[in-house]
Order: C-alpha cells, then structure tokens, then sequence
C-alpha cells in the first residue's frame, strides 16, 4: 500500500513568486512530504526502515492501517540519518503502519 502522493519541491534558483506561494499555501494546509508506510512482519524482531528524510533526532509518529497495529505495540528503537529502526513485539499477523517524520 504505496503512498502517491508527492508535493512539489522547489529549485532554489529558478523558483517563482507564484510557485514559492503555491508550495507555502499547500504547506499551510498541511501538505507535505513526511509520511511513508512499512509493513511489520508477523514474527516480531525489529524492522529497519530508509527514508533520506529522516535524522538522528526526527521524531516519528505511527497510525495504523488495520486492527492488527495494536497487537505489535511499535515503537521507535533507534534513528540515523537516512534510516530508522521500529521495534515490536511478537505477533500472529503482518500489519501495515502509516508513519511521519518530523524535523
């Protein structure tokens, strides 16, 4: 379950007035590029997931995508920058998760 939804960026040099204020309006109405999805393995252990928008000191937020997420209880084990690691407890069924990465 693939997100496709991707927000404009901008080049730095040959950016409009016009395009600048269509990215800051969508930005203000909550449209940007900070989720993903991972899908947990059923038999627990930890899951590593790459992303280049995540760093050391991201916070990472998860919402489940099914009845399942409850059971694995994830939680974030460790970051890095590109990367990092969602830890869980051991359960009977995959389950997909919607994350976000903040800062």
């Amino acid at each position: 379950m693939a997100k496709t939804t991707n927000h404009r960026i901008l080049n730095p040099v040959t950016a409009t007035v016009r395009q600048i204020a269509e990215v800051l309006n969508t930005a203000m109405n909550g449209k940007i590029n900070c989720h993903g999805v991972a899908t947990l393995p059923s038999g627990g252990g930890d899951l590593t997931v790459t992303d280049p928008r995540a760093g050391k000191e991201s916070t990472i937020l998860f919402s489940p995508l099914d009845e399942h997420f409850y059971h694995h209880e994830p939680y974030v084990k460790s970051r890095a920058n590109g990367s990092f690691v969602i830890g869980q407890q051991s359960h009977g069924h995959t389950t997909s998760i919607e994350y976000v990465i903040i800062g």
